[in-house]
């Protein structure tokens, strides 16, 4: 009886230790494509997170980095498994249209208003509402991104509340570009522009921009992962999405996330909410 039980205890340990240090069986669709918008690619967090992912994971992400309009509108079309995006009005005409699904809260930072350290307009000390004013009163340049990001959405939302009408104007210009160009093209122009905190931060050793507002509770800027619906659109990559948006709100990424950025920018590039409590209530 005895020499029995040990030859089962031995058989489980065996079993256990080969589960152990075999590989796991690779996923049965690796491919997973990400849409998100340029500043996770800018701020380079997303060079920080993929290769974690794809070693705990097994999948392989294809990343495209585009504006969030355009972003969500792959979703929409179910060119893509699963959506990182800061456009809340889109997302939430994602979801309520079926394209999306299970949207969660992953992180925040917020939104600068940047120019030259002159600051021709004089918008520096005042509200971005004001602050708009004066760029639009002083004919002062502009940059847009005009190409339907979340931060162009964003601008478009101030200019309407200063009561501009920007577009059209001599002084306003459309880069069509994402962030990380948009604020080359501002700073050799020196111009100013719209930008998330992370992707300045990110840039601004090779940029002559400063911050020149800030701080104003109508520019936070939060992102959310949203998964394709694979019942919309059966060739989505559901479960590699659904794998993406775990590792986005774990602990331990989360975690990753509240330190990105520190060491080589002094100042971290986002804040970390998946675990804040109430931080997005009715919007996941």
């Amino acid at each position: 009886m005895n020499r029995s039980r040990w030859r089962h205890g031995a058989l489980a340990l065996v079993i256990l230790l080969a589960a152990t240090l075999l590989p796991a069986a690779p996923p049965a669709q690796p491919a997973v494509i990400l849409a998100t918008t340029t500043s996770t690619q800018d701020s380079g967090l997303l060079d920080d997170l993929l290769p974690l992912f794809e070693k705990q994971s097994g999948y392989a992400v294809k990343t495209i980095a585009v504006g969030s309009g355009q972003a969500i509108a792959m979703g929409r079309r179910g060119e893509a498994d699963v959506l990182l995006v800061h456009s809340p009005e889109a997302e939430e005409a994602l979801l309520a249209d079926g394209a999306g699904i299970r949207r969660r809260i992953v992180m925040h930072n917020d939104f600068v208003l940047l120019g030259p350290p002159g600051d021709p307009a004089g918008v520096s000390k005042r509200g971005a509402l004001e602050g708009f004013q004066r760029i639009a009163k002083t004919r002062s340049l502009f940059l847009s991104r005009g190409d339907h990001s979340g931060t162009h959405a964003q601008e478009l939302k101030l200019w309407k509340a200063a009561g501009i009408t920007a577009e059209g104007q001599p002084w306003y210009q459309e880069t069509g570009q994402g962030m990380g160009q948009t604020l080359a093209v501002a700073s050799e122009k020196k111009a100013y522009t719209l930008s998330d905190r992370g992707t300045y931060l990110a840039m601004r050793r090779n940029i002559s921009l400063i911050i020149l507002h800030e701080g104003d509770p109508t520019l936070r800027n939060v992102y959310h992962v949203i998964e394709v619906n694979p019942m919309r659109f059966p060739k989505v990559n559901g479960a590699g999405a659904r794998a993406f948006a775990d590792f986005l709100v774990s602990k331990v990424v989360q975690k990753r996330i509240k330190e990105f950025g520190i060491g080589l920018y002094g100042s971290p590039l986002f804040f970390p909410d998946a675990d804040v409590p109430n931080v997005d209530a009715g919007r996941r």
